[in-house]
């Protein structure tokens, strides 16, 4: 197995850091992505001959479609398993089988507009007025910590929204003065907000006290030989530090990884061909899609400067098109979506190009 050129230039230049790596075939699309404690052993191990004997028919078949690979540093493994997964569900890789569903990192949720606020685990962030911390790789510790911040702040752990009298005679939580019973009125809703808001700083990064604490109680349990309380003391500190481990957030597509393409090179070499003054820029594609005939709709994708704007993603409903005929449902979403671009910009956009990819229809369409 030859090495590339390029491939052994770069190897030289990756760290023993921790990351994630993207393998990329001849046409630059991302067909594996991995993560790694050490990155320069992880990915020369791909590129090393002596270990072609133990590899399987998929491996091998990976090993040949690689053209390029890029890496991304991060400054910790759980960090690394977390941009892994946004990647994965970000491009699809064909030879990635785990993270390729729509399961998440869990994360903790606390709306401050509640009546009685509370802390929720979720797997999905929405906009919906709420804070959102995470997501943790380590769901176990999470939920530990959780406990810890509820018994520590005396937050409440139940499920109603609006917890009343009726609610508090069953209540565990009340109970063993885990929580002060807002829904009594043991304590007003700005009293509660003030702990609720002392436990999102904690979970914030704020808990350098907590784990002295932590720590002092593990030790004097130690010294006093309660060896169990010692070991659940410790074992909670862990789950605490993996919890409130600072990681870097990761926008959805990864604009800061090295991509194999050049981008304005392309461009340029595109608008060449096209017979274009300049590069093109703003490409903008189509598709067509039906199930037998019904239900027809199309997809626009959109590409400003050669990055993808989804902000201009647009879907249509085929309106006047009846069965299956593609070149006339292109004709009409070409159509309506160029019309209404003139009719916002109120003027003629310069040097506008439509061209269809493809056999020549039986309706004869024009597109």
């Amino acid at each position: 197995m030859q090495v590339a050129e390029n491939i052994r230039k770069k190897l030289g230049a990756v760290p023993h850091k921790p990351g994630v790596y993207l393998m990329r075939d001849r046409f630059g699309t991302v067909i594996y992505v991995g993560k790694a404690r050490d990155l320069r052993k992880r990915v020369s191990q791909y590129f090393q001959p002596s270990r072609r004997l133990g590899w399987d028919l998929k491996f091998k078949a990976l090993i040949e479609a690689i053209h390029d690979f890029d890496f991304h540093v991060v400054r910790s493994e759980p960090e690394a398993l977390l941009l892994e997964s946004k990647l994965i569900k970000e491009f699809h890789p064909r030879y990635n089988v785990s993270f390729r569903d729509d399961k998440r990192f869990l994360m903790l949720k606390v709306n401050l507009n509640d009546p009685i606020p509370r802390f929720t685990l979720t797997r999905l962030k929405q906009d919906d007025g709420a804070r959102y911390f995470g997501p943790f790789p380590n769901a176990g510790a999470l939920r530990s910590t959780l406990a810890l911040v509820r018994r520590q702040y005396h937050l409440r752990g139940c499920r109603p929204l609006t917890p009343g009298e009726r609610d508090y005679k069953h209540c565990l939580y009340a109970h063993l003065k885990y929580c002060t019973a807002p829904c009594i009125g043991n304590v007003t809703r700005e009293q509660y907000l003030e702990q609720v808001n002392a436990a999102c700083d904690f979970l914030a990064g704020q808990c350098e006290e907590m784990q002295e604490q932590l720590t002092g109680e593990m030790q004097k349990a130690a010294a006093a030989q309660e060896y169990e309380r010692a070991a659940e003391l410790r074992d909670l500190l862990a789950d605490l530090k993996r919890t409130t481990r600072k990681t870097e957030k990761f926008e959805r597509l990864p604009y800061s990884l090295p991509l194999a393409l050049n981008a304005e090179k392309d461009l340029a070499e595109l608008g060449e061909v096209l017979g274009l003054a300049g590069p093109p820029q703003r490409i903008e594609g189509f598709d067509i899609s039906n199930i037998s005939g019904t239900f027809a709709v199309a997809s626009l994708v959109s590409f400003r400067y050669g990055r993808p704007d989804r902000a201009n993603y647009r879907r249509f409903k085929i309106k006047t098109v009846a069965g299956q005929d593609d070149f006339a449902s292109m004709a009409e979403v070409v159509r309506r979506r160029y019309t209404r671009v003139l009719k916002e910009a109120g003027h003629r956009i310069q040097e506008t190009e439509v061209r269809s990819q493809g056999a020549e229809g039986e309706s004869g369409e024009p597109v």
